[in-house]
């Protein structure tokens, strides 16, 4: 993928999320993918989730917790000649917000690794300021 490319799969990734399109967001997933979280611990007792069968697994028991859910993208860091794509958005979950960074590492345009970082909740999180392109 170009830097372009990166670009349009975050603000596509966000927005699938938000639409709770899970087949969305796991078409772009490796069948063996590895995926490593903190909340995939609190869910299924496990950070690291491996395989697209049990992305989904995890995701569906995340998504049924969430009461409410909304992403919004504050940056799309970009490592082309790596492949890496850093997706930096503001997590609103159940009533509370948090900056979250979920580093993603793609091989032939499929996503083979992920992992997610996220900041202390907070009641409220001011909206990242609109840039110009």
């Amino acid at each position: 993928m170009n830097r372009k490319d990166m670009e349009a799969f975050a603000a596509n990734w966000i927005a699938n999320w938000n639409a709770r399109d899970l087949d969305a967001i796991l078409a772009h997933f490796a069948e063996d993918a590895r995926f490593i979280s903190p909340l995939a611990a609190e869910v299924t007792g496990s950070a690291v989730i491996t395989g697209k069968a049990d992305l989904r697994a995890y995701w569906s028991r995340a998504l049924e917790a969430s009461t409410d859910l909304h992403f919004t993208l504050i940056a799309a860091i970009c490592d082309v000649e790596a492949q890496l794509l850093g997706v930096h958005y503001i997590a609103r979950r159940n009533g509370k917000a948090r900056r979250a960074l979920e580093m993603m590492r793609f091989v032939d345009d499929r996503q083979v690794e992920g992992e997610s970082f996220y900041s202390a909740q907070v009641t409220t999180l001011a909206e990242p300021p609109e840039t110009s392109q």
